[in-house]
C-alpha cells in the first residue's frame, strides 16, 4: 500500500505535515479528514520517512512480516466491530474508525476494500469473502447468517468465540505434538544415522568372520542397499507422491476423502470430531434462533463446519429433508455425526426446544474438546515409548545378535 506525504491544519489552527498510508489518494484525504486535520496538500511518496528510494531486501522482509495478519488480530477486529454495531454505529462509519485504529497494513487494506465494496452495493458477506486469506470460509458464512437472519451483532458474539475458541484449541493441540514430532523426528535421524553409518561397519566385520547374518540383520542390509543404489528414484517418487497428492487434495472429492481420514486417525479424529460437532451446535442454535429454516440452515452449515466430509452429508441430508422425514432420522445414519448429538435433536425435536438443546450440546463438546486435548499428551506418551522401543529393540537385534555369534565363535575357537 503506498505512503502519502501531507501537509494539513489541525483543529487549533496549527500547521502540521507527516505522512499516511492509504490504498489511494482519496482515501488518505478521509483518513486526515477522519483525524481532525484539514489538508492542504497531499502527494504519494515511496517511502514513510521521505520522497524515496527503493527498498532493499531487509526493508521488503520487515514489510512481509508486518503484514502477516494472527489471529489475534481477526479477533481483535471483530470484538471492535461488534462493539460498535451494539452502539448502533453504521457499518461503513465502524469500518472507517476501525480502518485509522488498525495496525496491521495488509488487514488495513483490507478493511479498506471491504468499504468500498459496500460503498458499491457488496454485501458485507461478499466482501469479507474477497478476502479469504484473512477470513475464513466459517468467518464469511457466519456473517452472511448473521445478515440472512438480522443478528449481525449476536453472530459476530459467537464468531469471536469460536474464533478465539479455535485459536486456543489448535495452540493446545500443537503444543501436546510438540514433543512427539521432536521424538520422531530424532528417531528418524538415528534410523538413518545407524543404517547408513553404523550397520555397514559392523557388517564388514561379520562377513570376515564367516558368521551367517540373521534376519534383523538382512533386513537393515536390504534397506541400505536400496538406500544406497536407488536413492534418486526414492526421492523422484516422494517428491512426486508429495505433488500428486497435494494437487488431489485441491479437488473436491480429495478434500473430502481427506477430511474424512483426518476424522479416523486415533486420538487425533476424535478431536476433530467433537470440534466439529461443537461448531454445528453454536452455529446451528443461532440459526435456529433468527428464524431461518432447516433447509437454509443446513446450506449455511455446509460452508461453515470447517469439515468437507462432514459437510458432504450436510447436501445429502437435504434431499431427505425435503421429503419431511425431520432431521435427527436422517442423521441416526450418518456416521460423522455422534449418538449424543442425534439424541440431542431428537429430544430438541419432540419438545420444540430445539435451541436449548443445541446450545447445551454446544457447551457440552466445548468441554469435551478441552479434555481430549488436555488428554492427548498422556495417550501419545505411551504409544511413543512403545514405537521407540520397537525401534531400538530392532536395531539391538540387528547389531548384537551376530556380536554374541561372533563371541562364541571366539570363545569356542581360543578352547
Amino acid at each position: 500500500m503506498p505512503f502519502y506525504k501531507y501537509t494539513a491544519i489541525t483543529s487549533t489552527g496549527g500547521d502540521t505535515k507527516g505522512t499516511v498510508e492509504a490504498l489511494n489518494l482519496e482515501v488518505a484525504q478521509d483518513t486526515l479528514a477522519a483525524r481532525g486535520l484539514m489538508p492542504t496538500s497531499v502527494a504519494e511518496t515511496r517511502a514513510p520517512g521521505g520522497e524515496g528510494g527503493g527498498k532493499g531486501l531487509l526493508g521488503q522482509l520487515g514489510d512481509s512480516m508486518r503484514k502477516k495478519v494472527k489471529p489475534q488480530d481477526i479477533i481483535l477486529f471483530t470484538k471492535q466491530l461488534k462493539t460498535m454495531l451494539n452502539a448502533g454505529i453504521p457499518v461503513l462509519q465502524s469500518l472507517e474508525v476501525l480502518r485509522d485504529q488498525t495496525e496491521n497494513p495488509r488487514l488495513k487494506e483490507a478493511i479498506v476494500s471491504i468499504g468500498e465494496d459496500i460503498k458499491s452495493g457488496a454485501t458485507l458477506s461478499r466482501a469479507f469473502a474477497k478476502h479469504e486469506d484473512l477470513f475464513s470460509d466459517l468467518y464469511c458464512n457466519m456473517i452472511r447468517a448473521g445478515e440472512v437472519s438480522g443478528t449481525l451483532t449476536d453472530v459476530l458474539e459467537r464468531l469471536i468465540y469460536i474464533v478465539d475458541h479455535e485459536f486456543k484449541v489448535k495452540k493446545d493441540i500443537m503444543s501436546a505434538l510438540t514433543y512427539p514430532i521432536v521424538v520422531v523426528v530424532a528417531l528418524v535421524v538415528a534410523f538413518f544415522v545407524l543404517i547408513l553409518f553404523v550397520l555397514p561397519h559392523f557388517v564388514e566385520m561379520f562377513s570376515k568372520a564367516g558368521i551367517e547374518l540373521p534376519l534383523p540383520t538382512r533386513i537393515c542390509l536390504g534397506i541400505y542397499a536400496l538406500l544406497t543404489s536407488y536413492w534418486h528414484a526414492l526421492l523422484a517418487a516422494l517428491i512426486g507422491a508429495f505433488f500428486a497428492l497435494t494437487a488431489y487434495c485441491r479437488t473436491e472429492q480429495g478434500k473430502i476423502v481427506r477430511d474424512g481420514f483426518f476424522l479416523k486417525i486415533p486420538i487425533l479424529g476424535p478431536v476433530f470430531q467433537k470440534a466439529a460437532m461443537a461448531r454445528f451446535a453454536s452455529i446451528f442454535a443461532i440459526l435456529q434462533a433468527s428464524g431461518i429454516t432447516v433447509l437454509e440452515a443446513m446450506d449455511i452449515l455446509a460452508g461453515t463446519i470447517g469439515n468437507n466430509a462432514i459437510a458432504r452429508d450436510f447436501r445429502n441430508l437435504r434431499v431427505k429433508l425435503e421429503q419431511g422425514r425431520g432431521l435427527s432420522g436422517p442423521l441416526r445414519g450418518t456416521p460423522t455425526f455422534t449418538p449424543m448429538m442425534v439424541s440431542m435433536i431428537s429430544i430438541g425435536e419432540e419438545t420444540g426446544n430445539m435451541e436449548e438443546m443445541l446450545r447445551e450440546a454446544a457447551k457440552h463438546y466445548d468441554y469435551e474438546v478441552e479434555y481430549a486435548v488436555s488428554k492427548m499428551s498422556e495417550l501419545l506418551g505411551p504409544i511413543l515409548v512403545a514405537g521407540l522401543t520397537g525401534v531400538v529393540g530392532f536395531f539391538a537385534l540387528a547389531i548384537f545378535l551376530p556380536l554374541v555369534e561372533l563371541m562364541q565363535n571366539a570363545m569356542k575357537g581360543g578352547m
